[in-house]
C-alpha cells in the first residue's frame, strides 16, 4: 500500500516547513501540503475532504500545526479510518527523523510513537543547556 504525508496548517507553515525538509532531506513524491485560511474563501472541510479522497487508497499520515486547532479538528473526523494516524504539533525535527523512516518502517503507528519520542529531546532551552555544559567542563 502506497504511504503519504500531508502536512496542514493554519496559513503557509505547512508549505514553508516543506521547503526546509526538502532542502535537508531532498523532495519526496508522498508528501502534501496544505496551508489554511490564506484565502477569504477557503473551506476547511471541503479541502480536508478532497485531500481524503484523494489519497483514499494509500495509508496516510496527516502532521498538523497546533493541537485543537480547527486544522487538527478537521482532520479528527476520519481518526478512526483504518491506515489512518493523525499527529499534531508540527515541527521539522519530528519531520526529518519521520520523512526518513515513513516510506520503510514496517510498523507506521510504532514509527510515529518512536519518532515523537526522540523529537522532542531536539528541542532546548539552549541558555540553560550551554550554561550545564560549561559548568559540568569546568570540574
Amino acid at each position: 500500500m502506497e504511504r503519504k504525508m500531508i502536512l496542514a496548517s493554519h496559513g503557509k507553515f505547512a508549505s514553508g516547513i516543506l521547503s526546509s525538509l526538502e532542502l535537508i532531506c531532498g523532495k519526496n513524491a508522498n508528501i502534501q501540503t496544505l496551508d489554511c485560511y490564506i484565502t477569504e474563501d477557503f473551506d476547511l472541510t471541503k479541502a480536508v475532504d478532497a485531500l481524503m479522497q484523494q489519497n483514499e487508497d494509500a495509508e496516510v499520515v496527516v502532521v498538523t500545526d497546533l493541537f485543537g486547532g480547527s486544522v487538527n479538528n478537521e482532520f479528527l473526523r476520519y481518526i478512526n479510518k483504518e491506515h489512518f494516524y493523525l499527529v499534531a504539533g508540527m515541527n521539522l525535527p519530528f519531520l526529518i527523523e519521520f520523512a526518513t523512516q515513513f516510506t520503510f518502517a514496517s510498523d507506521l503507528k510504532e514509527t510515529i510513537a518512536m519518532v515523537l519520542n526522540s523529537s522532542k529531546e531536539a528541542i532546548q532551552f539552549c541558555n540553560l543547556t550551554y550554561s550545564t555544559t560549561i559548568a559540568e567542563e569546568d570540574f
